[in-house]
């Protein structure tokens, strides 16, 4: 371990520190390796660094002599990232780490409201916490999952705005169903767009039988349509008619 060199070269200017090479340096050391650390200071020596070793980016990394490449590349070639070929791989990785916030967030507001970490208002808030973060996903880049969204949702196919007012209606049920208030709009808006959701997913993945990737975490995800988004829209379901319960039970 301690014969491992490397040599980086990497961008430390006055005006500017190049954050890749910094990472660039921390994986090659975490990786057991002493790294000759190769500063260009200048725009000049950065410009004739890339020249002389014919490369387009910095930093740079040689290993033994070989260039291995920028960031992207040493994660590659330590086994830590995909290839960027197979970086369009579909994964749930997205959808596990927000439902796994969502629901210890539910459990941190659950507790302070009823001094309990699991009973109904846990459930509740995780559903409606997690109908937040998803309008929110879809609401960071409104075109790309409007666009997403059109290849599969059967309303709108027919009329083209629903894909814009989709995300606004998630999100508007869910903050009022995490107050508890307005409920008399709050569950027809989530029963509504559950149910058309539900219907155009099973339709599409189902019936169709086509292989689309999912519009619910935002139109650029690689999770593909399925299990997913049908129960995002069978969890709305679920809380409209249980809020809708709770209401007559008053």
């Amino acid at each position: 371990m301690e014969n491992r060199q490397a040599e980086l070269h990497r961008m430390v200017m006055d005006e500017h520190l190049c954050p890749y090479g910094l990472k660039s340096k921390d994986l090659l050391e975490r990786q057991g390796f002493k790294v000759a650390d190769h500063h260009l200071a200048t725009r000049d020596e950065v410009d004739a660094f890339k020249e002389r070793k014919g490369v387009k980016t910095t930093p740079q990394t040689f290993i033994d002599g070989k260039r291995i490449g920028g960031y992207d590349d040493l994660l590659v070639h330590f086994g830590k990232a995909k290839p960027a070929d197979k970086q369009s791989e579909t994964s749930y990785q997205p959808v596990i780490a927000l439902f796994a916030m969502t629901f210890l967030m539910a459990l941190g507001a659950a507790f302070v409201a009823t001094g309990s970490w699991l009973s109904l208002k846990t459930i509740e808030w995780f559903v409606a916490f997690s109908m937040c973060v998803l309008a929110f996903l879809k609401l960071r880049d409104i075109e790309s999952f409007s666009t997403m969204f059109l290849n599969y949702d059967l309303l709108a196919k027919r009329w083209v705005r629903y894909g814009y007012i989709y995300p606004f209606g998630e999100a508007l049920a869910g903050v009022l169903m995490i107050a508890g208030v307005a409920l008399w709009l709050a569950i027809p808006v989530a029963l509504f767009i559950g149910t058309v959701g539900a219907i155009s997913v099973f339709y599409a993945v189902y019936v169709q039988k086509r292989e689309l990737k999912c519009a619910c975490v935002g139109g650029d995800s690689n999770v593909p349509l399925g299990f997913v988004s049908l129960t995002e829209n069978l969890f709305m379901i679920g809380m409209a008619l249980w809020m809708s319960f709770k209401l007559l039970s008053v």
